[in-house]
């Protein structure tokens, strides 16, 4: 009996000791990633940027870089900005649209931004805050906010919270890719534009036909602000031809 007992402790023992250690290994390997991630930004010179030009973070750079060359922002456009926070691609969206009327001779622009997270105010722009941009909901009250004025260029630079597990991941992204061109048919004007973030693959020429099937032209892009390392590139697709009938809940997954 008291050997048992003996067994039992000295077991239980070694259990949390195993567990001490794998809590330790983690915290080690989370601050290793931290470390890197403080490098990184320290050496990413969009970063410094971002800061001198007053962006909420870099990624603004990309979408300025992709305007650049496609120049699918141009003032008096209506632009709805999907997971739009901390709102970097709403603050070059409000821009380059003239939606805070920086320049009176130029036609100004219309900017929603939509995300369930909270984004603080931008000048020019309509935030729509804790609200899922698939949703019913969410669809009508951009169609209310608009007046029934419907969309020249929806943009998304949305990407989930990496869980880890690579084709877990790409799985997840993939879903929020069918919601925005969803999203995005039901609310665009013909010859409208949409412009959103996929990571590369072999999902990706699927996504590619399935959205020549409403748009007339795709092009893939990588600006030179996304890191060399990410596996991000963004989809633009020019001129939406319609829909012949409404779309229905889960017809893309």
């Amino acid at each position: 009996m008291i050997k048992t007992m003996i067994t039992s402790r000295l077991f239980a023992q070694e259990n949390l000791n195993f567990t001490r250690m794998c809590f330790l290994v983690n915290c080690l390997k989370r601050l290793k990633t931290s470390q890197q991630w403080l490098s990184r930004q320290k050496a990413d010179p969009y970063v410094e940027k971002a800061k001198i030009y007053n962006y909420r973070c870099r990624s603004a750079f990309k979408l300025l870089e992709m305007n650049d060359k496609t120049n699918i922002l141009v003032p008096g456009l209506t632009v709805v900005d999907l997971g739009a926070a901390p709102g970097s691609w709403t603050q070059v969206a409000v821009q380059k649209t003239n939606a805070d009327g920086a320049d009176p001779k130029k036609p100004k622009g219309t900017v929603i931004s939509i995300d369930k997270l909270q984004i603080f105010p931008i000048e020019g722009a309509t935030i729509m805050n804790n609200m899922d941009f698939s949703t019913t909901d969410a669809h009508d009250k951009v169609i209310a906010a608009l007046g029934g004025t419907k969309v020249d260029v929806v943009l998304s630079d949305m990407a989930p919270s990496a869980t880890g597990v690579r084709e877990l991941d790409k799985d997840r992204i993939l879903g929020l890719c069918y919601m925005a061109i969803r999203f995005a048919a039901l609310v665009t004007k013909i010859d409208g534009n949409l412009l959103f973030k996929v990571w590369d693959g072999k999902e990706v020429p699927i996504l590619e036909m399935d959205l020549e099937r409403f748009y007339k032209s795709i092009k893939i892009l990588k600006p030179k602000a996304s890191r060399s390392e990410s596996s991000e590139k963004f989809i633009l697709a020019k001129g939406f031809k319609g829909v012949q009938r409404p779309l229905q809940h889960g017809q893309w997954g």
